[in-house]
C-alpha cells in the first residue's frame, strides 16, 4: 500500500507558500523604492499652465498622515497657484511679497503664493494608502526644474521633511525633494503663438501622466502566475494525501474473511 508521507505533503505546501511570498515580495519592491513624496507627472511643458499632483504615500504602519505642506520655489515665483477641494482635507495658503514684481498677461504681480497646506479633517491617509494633492500652476518657466519642499506630518507627531537634493544624480537621498522637470514648449505651441495669439490669451494645458502601460501590466501578470502556482501546489498536496485505489482495496477486508 502506497501512502503519502507527511514530509512530502509539507514540501508541496511550503512550495506553494514560498512561491506566493516570493512573487509578492517582487511586487512590493518597486513600491518600497518609490515610497516618498513625488510630483505626478514628473514633467510638464514650459511656458503655459499645468495641473500637477503631489503624491503622498503613508510610510508608517502605526500612524496616519494628517498634513502636507508644500513650499514653492523662492527663486522661481509662480504667478497663479490654484487648489481644488479634496473631501476630508482643509486647504490653506500663504503668500509672500516679491522685491521684484513679475509680469503675467500684461499685469505686474508683487505678491505670490509661497506655501500650500492640506490638513486632514477626517482621519488622513491610512497605512498602506496614498493621496494625490492637485495644484494648478502657471505660467511655468520655459525650461529647467521646479524644486519644491514638502513636509509630511503624522498622527503620532512625527514630521518628515522632503527637501534633499543629491549632488550625484545617480544617488537618491533619503528624503528627496519633489521635483518638476520643465520641458521646452512644443513646436505646435510655438506656431500657434506666432499665428496671432496675444498676451491676453490664456493658454492652459493639463499635463497627463506618461508611461506606456507596460509597468502596470507586469504586476498583474506576476500576480496571476503566483496564484496559478499556488493552486497547482495545493492540488499536488491534495493528490498525494488522497489514498490510491490499490491502497483502498488493501485496507478493506475481503468477502472471504467476512464469511469466515
Amino acid at each position: 500500500m502506497f501512502q503519502n508521507s507527511p514530509s512530502r505533503r509539507g514540501i508541496y505546501a511550503r512550495l506553494g507558500i514560498g512561491i506566493g511570498a516570493a512573487v509578492i515580495a517582487v511586487l512590493a519592491m518597486p513600491g518600497l523604492a518609490q515610497a516618498h513624496v513625488t510630483v505626478q507627472p514628473g514633467s510638464a511643458e514650459g511656458g503655459s499652465f499645468s495641473v500637477i499632483a503631489f503624491r503622498v504615500p503613508n510610510e508608517q504602519d502605526g500612524a496616519r498622515t494628517t498634513e502636507l505642506q508644500v513650499i514653492l520655489p523662492e527663486d522661481q515665483p509662480i504667478g497663479s497657484v490654484q487648489t481644488t477641494p479634496i473631501p476630508g482635507w482643509k486647504i490653506t495658503t500663504k503668500t509672500r511679497h516679491l522685491d521684484k514684481p513679475i509680469e503675467m498677461f500684461g499685469e505686474q504681480l508683487d505678491t505670490v503664493v509661497s506655501q500650500v497646506s492640506w490638513t486632514a479633517t477626517n482621519g488622513g491617509i491610512r497605512p498602506g494608502q496614498f493621496q494625490d494633492f492637485n495644484l494648478s500652476l502657471g505660467q511655468l518657466p520655459e525650461s529647467g526644474e521646479l524644486v519644491f519642499n514638502a513636509v509630511q506630518a503624522y498622527s503620532n507627531g512625527d514630521r518628515v521633511n522632503w527637501n534633499q537634493i543629491s549632488a550625484d544624480p545617480s544617488v537618491e537621498p533619503e528624503h528627496p525633494a519633489p521635483i518638476l522637470t520643465i520641458t521646452p514648449p512644443s513646436a505646435k505651441q510655438d506656431s500657434t503663438a506666432s499665428g496671432g495669439q496675444t498676451s491676453d490669451d490664456k493658454e492652459v494645458t493639463v499635463a497627463t501622466q506618461g508611461g506606456s502601460g507596460s509597468g502596470s501590466i507586469l504586476p498583474l501578470v506576476l500576480s496571476v502566475v503566483a496564484l496559478l502556482l499556488s493552486i497547482v501546489a495545493v492540488l499536488l498536496a491534495w493528490r498525494w494525501r488522497r489514498p490510491t485505489p490499490e491502497a483502498e482495496v488493501a485496507d478493506s477486508p475481503s468477502r472471504q474473511d467476512v464469511n469466515a
